[in-house]
């Protein structure tokens, strides 16, 4: 039997169907898809809250514009769907020090964020 909470270390190329005309045209995916994006395309299929606001404006660049009410939302669906695992640093197995912790994506949850993409 799998711990639901263990992260694959197998890395995901993926590529989100959508490409957009203008660098600053708006996303077409939920924010739940867009962690998604970030943790499945992360070596260790886990990212920081930081993180993963770095991986979306660099991979998103309309985020990366003057406003971060996108960053409340994006705390907000980490919280609250359960496809979201938070990692504690210390129990996780890494020798990374540092504020926060991890998520990760709960194993079996990610083909759905892959569909959406």
């Amino acid at each position: 039997m799998h711990d639901s909470t263990q992260t694959p270390q197998a890395l995901l190329h993926l590529v989100a169907s959508w490409q957009p005309v203008d660098p600053q045209d708006k996303p077409p995916y939920s924010y739940a898809t867009l962690i998604a994006h970030a943790i499945l395309s992360s070596t260790n299929r886990r990212l920081t809250l930081s993180e993963i606001y770095s991986w979306i404006t660099t991979h998103y660049p309309y985020y990366s514009a003057g406003e971060h009410g996108w960053q409340n939302s994006i705390r907000h669906n980490l919280s609250l769907n359960k496809a979201f695992v938070k990692l504690d640093r210390t129990s996780s197995k890494t020798t990374l020090c540092g504020k926060g912790s991890f998520w990760t994506i709960q194993l079996g949850s990610e083909k759905p964020f892959i569909e959406n993409l």
